[in-house]
């Protein structure tokens, strides 16, 4: 009755053609609007996971109190010298502190003055009693810079030098390095090639690397949520303020964009690249394959338009339903055109296939009669199987798959209703040539035989196949971390590499918010010990150790230093030849001393440059003394400041540095930072279990890595059994023997485990992306099974050179060029999502053409 059912209403379709074109017209034209109405796409990876669960409620309501911490967008800045850097971002953040249109707040967050005046004391005593003493004994040369603080008084300092060589008295060997360097810098100012001379490496030697490499200039961007890129005027902006700073005009500046407004906007860019790519080439190469699958253009412009319309469907209920695609989600489309094009396939084969009893226009409809009756209940119980694969993730806590879910599991019904109502419309319009028996392979006669011939063989080898798969299935990695799946070449990503191999800016921290600062510090003490921590932040980590051993040291120096650094007026800034006569003058001073000099001595290249120097035009000399002398007056201001440091204690940090780690009400923060790198994901859960064995409810972007791959793991183990249990109900009922429904999972089971062999052999990690091949390869798999068992129930002998056949073979290539679309996105995530569904798809099609027609029952008619 079901089958008569079918065939009926296919042909009440096609005898009103037209009637079923205009209403799908403008179910479209709907659709379409919806689309661009209420559709948008988000790349927060923070959305794909239920907020129900435990540590994502931990973790969002991290966002909601430090709100400071979320969404920002951060200038990494790497310059020649690290004045020009501290000069660069400080330019930049002024900038875009004036820009209140694109961003709320700009800082320099190791550029606060309080970390600044306190400099010295964050030192350890001993290198601090080292720097002090270097300084004390430097006390001349920096007395004769801060009362002159030019390339004249450079000069003259050096006179003083060479002096205490003359007399005996100075000891020079701690200051060759920088001597070296000075004489370097000196040298290319003389030869007519000024660069700026670092007089915090001059003065400071290694001490000035000790902060990093690197100077941050972060962002709170205003995002606009209507566009596809929420940040992207704020990055414009943020990208025409870099280029025009001084430093990075000439190249001694290097600035690049990372945080999370610059990778999302990144990830999304990828991403819609690739699958509007993907999805032009895969209706390109689907268009090929049906061609070669029907063999006439009067099938294949119905079954494209039967897609693109189904697909429009499927998008005008996606917007309706979800109305925020996320990265997961996105990929439906592809993921439709690639499945749903087996359902038009199967019909349009068979229906070729047909040898109607009348010519014409009645000849067509009692074609598509049977068409519907020898297939219709076929695509129909796939159609329903498929979705209901994938509805089964639906309720689960991974919400990327959930949503995927759930627009597929519908498009599944909306394809096999414009299978059966909109193709044998299109097919009656186009009138398609009938009667072609060669839509089946019969050239595969002797290999269906050999098959049945080999059965047990075949099935024993996959037995093996299956025994193996199901040995490796321990051994599957899930790598949940996300930043594993964006683009690696993408300049927020280049960027974020920079900072992933220093602890203090690894984005792999967590947070633990505590009941007050005393037991902030407590927690931050035991986490400290753990061999997996490198640090444990709190407030008061930002008051410094020690001070009674190190302010006294301080005050000492400060008591020799200051006195002659704290200059009221200092001298005129020199002409071109005053600064030539003070350098023809120390050139003589350090010439009268040169045989007390070792023979490598920076004393002797320092004596040559100024001679020559002496004598060069007004141009080079000016810019020898703009070189010399132009970082050193910042640098004077910064040791005065440092010498006149007094106690502090908690209340004096300032409210921009405590608001990162106190809240209103006295909860406190204590941020975690891992020791060693946390580029793989076993590195990453050591870290994460030890710092939760100590403190279970601590927070933060590591244990969001993990406990989200824990999360997506448990949910495809409930969403893979729900599925299995839901397609065997609907096969039970369709098929009424469970043997029957054994045949069609079986094979789907196979499947699976030879995907897991290839994916542990290749290997392929599975990721938040590409671990959706399971619900697809559960939706093909049934599909193509379905077809082949229901045939065996209707009596064909011979099903590899059946139409069936013919068609489960292009369907698959139809398939295959979807995902092969996707396998060559520059997303990485997209990428081994397609790589994922490719492998399992071949799974599928082996299960399908060799352990099905060897395992359905042998019958003497087999042979026939």
């Amino acid at each position: 009755m079901l089958f008569a059912s079918i065939g009926r209403f296919i042909t009440l379709c096609a005898r009103h053609a037209w009637a079923v074109v205009a209403l799908f017209l403008v179910l479209s034209g709907a659709s379409v609007y919806a689309g661009m109405t209420s559709l948008g796409v988000t790349t927060d990876t923070s959305k794909m996971l239920s907020p129900r669960l435990a540590w994502k409620q931990r973790s969002d309501e991290m966002g909601r109190l430090f709100p400071q911490k979320e969404n920002l967008l951060v200038a990494v800045i790497k310059a020649d010298l690290p004045e020009e850097g501290e000069e660069t971002a400080r330019v930049l953040a002024e900038k875009l502190s004036a820009d209140h249109k694109h961003f709320a707040f700009a800082r320099r967050p190791d550029a606060n003055p309080y970390l600044m005046r306190n400099g010295l004391m964050f030192l350890d005593v001993k290198p601090l009693t080292t720097i002090l003493d270097d300084t004390i004994a430097a006390q001349p040369f920096l007395a004769a810079l801060a009362q002159d603080p030019s390339a004249r008084g450079l000069f003259g300092a050096l006179s003083l030098i060479a002096e205490g060589v003359k007399q005996g008295q100075a000891n020079l060997t701690g200051f060759q390095a920088p001597l070296s360097g000075f004489a370097n810098t000196l040298e290319q100012a003389a030869n007519g090639q000024a660069a700026p001379l670092s007089w915090q490496r001059l003065l400071g030697g290694q001490l000035a690397d000790l902060a990093g490499h690197y100077q941050f200039v972060v962002t709170k961007p205003n995002l606009d949520f209507g566009s596809f890129q929420p940040g992207g005027e704020a990055s414009d902006a943020m990208r025409a303020a870099i280029n025009s700073l001084e430093f990075v005009r000439n190249g001694h500046a290097h600035v690049q964009m990372t945080g999370d407004v610059q990778l999302n906007d990144e990830e999304f860019a990828t991403v819609a690249e690739g699958m509007v790519a993907g999805l032009v080439g895969s209706l390109a190469l689907v268009t090929l394959w049906l061609t070669l699958a029907v063999r006439s253009w009067r099938v294949v412009v119905p079954i494209v338009i039967t897609l693109v319309v189904g697909l429009l469907l499927t998008t005008g209920f996606a917007a309706v339903a979800v109305g925020t695609l996320n990265l997961i989600s996105v990929a439906f489309a592809i993921l439709f055109v690639g499945i749903a094009v087996d359902f038009a396939i199967q019909f349009s084969v068979r229906f070729r296939a047909q040898n109607p009893s009348e010519p014409g226009a009645e000849g067509m409809f009692e074609a598509l009669r049977m068409t519907g009756e020898e297939t219709g209940h076929q695509i129909l119980v796939a159609a329903l199987a498929t979705s209901a694969g994938f509805l089964a993730f639906t309720p689960t806590a991974f919400l990327g798959v959930a949503q995927l879910g759930l627009i597929a599991g519908v498009g599944m019904i909306v394809a096999f209703v414009c299978t059966t109502t909109l193709l044998p419309a299109l097919l009656r319009i186009c009138r398609p040539p009938l009667n072609c028996p060669s839509m089946g392979y019969t050239f595969m006669r002797p290999v269906d035989q050999a098959i049945r011939r080999f059965r047990k063989v075949l099935l024993a080898v996959f037995a093996v196949v299956a025994a193996v798969g199901l040995a490796l299935v321990p051994r599957l990695q899930f790598d949940g971390d996300p930043l594993h799946t964006k683009n690696p070449h993408s300049e927020g990503m280049r960027a974020l590499r920079l900072l992933i191999d220093n602890p203090q800016t690894s984005p792999y921290s967590a947070e633990l918010l505590t009941a007050s600062l005393e037991e902030a510090h407590k927690q931050a003490d035991k986490l400290a010990e753990l061999p997996q921590v490198h640090d444990a932040m709190w407030l008061g980590s930002f008051v410094p150790v020690d001070q009674e051993q190190k302010l006294p040291l301080i005050q000492d120096a400060a008591s020799m230093l200051l006195p002659t650094l704290m200059v009221e007026q200092t001298k005129p800034a020199p002409d071109a030849n005053a600064l030539r006569a003070s350098a023809a003058e120390t050139a003589k001073a350090l010439a009268e001393v040169l045989d007390k000099l070792p023979a490598q001595d920076p004393l002797r290249r320092i004596q040559s440059a100024l001679l020559k120097l002496s004598q060069a035009s007004d141009a080079s000399v000016l810019a020898a003394n703009q070189a010399l002398v132009r970082f050193l007056p910042p640098e004077l201001d910064q040791l005065r400041t440092m010498l006149q440091a007094t106690p502090v204690k908690i209340s004096d940090i300032p409210p921009e540095i405590a608001d990162d780690y106190l809240l209103p009400d006295g909860r406190a923060l204590v941020e975690v930072h891992p020791n060693g790198l946390m580029t793989s994901s076993e590195a990453l859960r050591q870290f994460v279990s030890a710092v939760q064995r100590l403190a279970p409810d601590i927070a933060g972007p590591a244990v969001d890595i993990v406990e989200s791959a824990n999360s997506i793991v448990r949910a495809f183990e409930q969403a893979a059994a729900a599925a299995v249990v839901m397609i065997a109900i609907i096969l039970l009922l369709a098929l009424r023997r469970v043997k029957d429904m054994g045949l069609v999972l079986a094979p789907l089971m196979l499947s699976a485990l030879m995907t897991v062999v290839l994916v542990v052999v290749l290997p392929e990690t599975l990721n938040f992306a590409n671990i959706i091949a399971l619900p697809l390869l559960l939706g093909v798999g049934v599909s193509f099974n379905i077809y082949f068992v229901m045939n065996w129930r209707d009596g064909v002998h011979f099903p590899l050179a059946s139409p069936t056949a013919r068609a489960v073979l292009f369907s698959a290539l139809t398939t295959g060029t979807a995902f092969g679309s996707l396998a060559m996105s520059h997303h990485p995530g997209t990428a081994s999502m397609g790589r994922l569904l490719l492998l399992s798809l071949g799974c599928t099609l082996v299960a399908t053409l060799v352990f099905v027609p060897a395992l359905l029952p042998k019958r003497a008619s087999d042979e026939a």
